[in-house]
């Protein structure tokens, strides 16, 4: 009997997930049974020190004494992992405000630069060098591991770590969640009593049917009778593009306007929030020059509304999430419930993973990373056969999985030219001129973290 767990946590300095997940490791009942060894690795020692006293602080309150190392040597932190969580980022405000105005200021319709449209591509193209880095890493060091992924642009990162390496690897994200809430808010029902299926892409999922647990009812024409009759003001930026692409697909997407509107051109109508993203006024002087983020970052209208502090009084917000004295509360993602699946062979159902559709989606691409909904236990993650989407959904989803393609060739091949290929493939460019100046620009604004491209 296996008596010994390793997680490494690469990026341990993250303040969205290393708290929180420590917290799921520690709270995990069949974890409890076993010795345990939490590996921290960041790049800043600082946040590192931090992690690695949040962790022992909060093993003693839970009384778990889990074995905890910190290091900044990436090599030391993996060796003989079980489980190598992945959340980095360098310098990640700076780098996607950029991401996230330089191709509108070329005049391509993004209303976001994370995981879709041009932004996303030069967002890739700075995780891609690091999170393969940790990928051959881990297949010397910790060859059966698995890699358990929260860094994105999730999809064209497990994609390029599933093509360029050999490492076991899964995207994780709680979009899904996001939904199946949205769901039981329009439906008014509580979140355990909708069973669906789900298919689609990171950020731009669909529930492609759902249905009343306790009777076995088909809830979309209870979800679209509730839909007409709701305020179509209400939460705007969060429900007003789900909403409208219900009514025109039929189906509801998954997690929020501001991530599905990624991925096509006429969502920018539908997101009030887009203008104030990393506000900045052009007079005062150019950013990124001054390497100063503009301030502040609007996640969307409903959730964060410009009703700010006219003097707020600067923080480190980053420290504050390392507050010894808090609530001991866990991430609520799917990182390890899968790790407890596999590790002790326990079948676990799980709402969504991000891995490369083997047949899974007959009508979206052999090979694209998809999400879609598994079941996991000691032999791996198992995903389910998913429904077919319609046309239109498929299609949009499909012309992803060639810019995926592209920008992993681009990586390969260090090519401007096979960029150039995905962003003219991009639906919310136009104009060839700008497309070529713009990767140009972003080729200079980001020089010091992005691989060497070339025309």
């Amino acid at each position: 009997m296996i008596e010994r767990v390793k997680f490494a946590f690469i990026g341990a300095g993250s303040v969205s997930f290393c708290p929180a997940t420590i917290v799921d490791i520690l709270q995990n009942e069949s974890f409890a049974e076993v010795e345990i060894e939490i590996s921290l690795m960041d790049i800043n020692p600082e946040p590192l020190e931090l992690s690695r006293r949040f962790c022992e602080k909060i093993a003693n309150r839970m009384g778990r004494k889990p074995h905890i190392t910190a290091s900044t040597d990436l090599c030391r932190a993996i060796s003989g992992a079980d489980f190598v969580i992945t959340a980095i980022e360098v310098n990640r405000y700076h780098y996607w405000s950029q991401d996230f105005h330089i191709p509108r200021r070329y005049g391509f319709r993004q209303i976001y630069g994370e995981n879709g449209g041009p932004g996303s591509m030069f967002h890739t193209l700075r995780n891609l060098p690091p999170l393969l880095n940790i990928a051959q890493m881990m297949e010397n060091e910790c060859p059966n591991g698995w890699m358990l992924n929260y860094t994105n642009p999730e999809a064209k990162l497990v994609e390029g770590v599933s093509r360029l390496s050999n490492i076991k690897v899964v995207g994780l994200c709680h979009g899904e969640l996001i939904g199946r809430g949205q769901l039981s808010t329009f439906l008014e029902l509580p979140t355990e009593r909708i069973a669906y299926k789900s298919v689609g892409l990171n950020h731009f999922g669909w529930f492609t049917k759902i249905w009343d647990r306790e009777t076995g009812k088909d809830l979309y024409p209870r979800l679209r009778e509730a839909e007409r009759r709701a305020n179509p003001l209400a939460q705007w930026d969060e429900w007003a593009l789900p909403r409208i692409m219900l009514r025109t697909y039929g189906l509801w997407p998954y997690p929020g306007a501001n991530h599905i509107g990624e991925y096509f051109a006429w969502s920018d109508s539908f997101l009030a929030g887009a203008l104030p993203q990393f506000y900045h006024d052009p007079v005062a002087g150019n950013p990124w020059q001054s390497s100063k983020t503009p301030p502040p970052f609007i996640y969307s209208f409903s959730s964060n509304p410009t009703n700010q502090e006219l003097f707020a009084k600067h923080t480190d917000d980053w420290k504050s999430c390392f507050d010894f004295e808090r609530e001991i509360t866990g991430s609520g993602e799917y990182g390890i419930p899968i790790a407890e699946a596999i590790f002790f062979d326990k079948p676990t159902e799980i709402g969504a993973v991000n891995l490369p559709n083997k047949g899974y989606a007959r009508d979206l691409p052999e090979g694209m990373v998809i999400e879609l909904p598994a079941m996991v236990d000691g032999k791996g993650i198992h995903p389910h056969p998913c429904d077919l989407l319609p046309t239109a959904i498929s299609q949009m989803i499909s012309n992803q999985g060639a810019i995926h393609k592209l920008v992993i060739d681009e990586y390969s091949e260090r090519s401007r030219n096979k960029l150039l290929q995905a962003i003219l493939l991009d639906p919310t460019v136009s104009n060839y001129n700008n497309s070529v100046a713009m990767i140009d620009h972003m080729c200079e604004l980001q020089k010091a973290i992005l691989p060497e491209l070339n025309w």
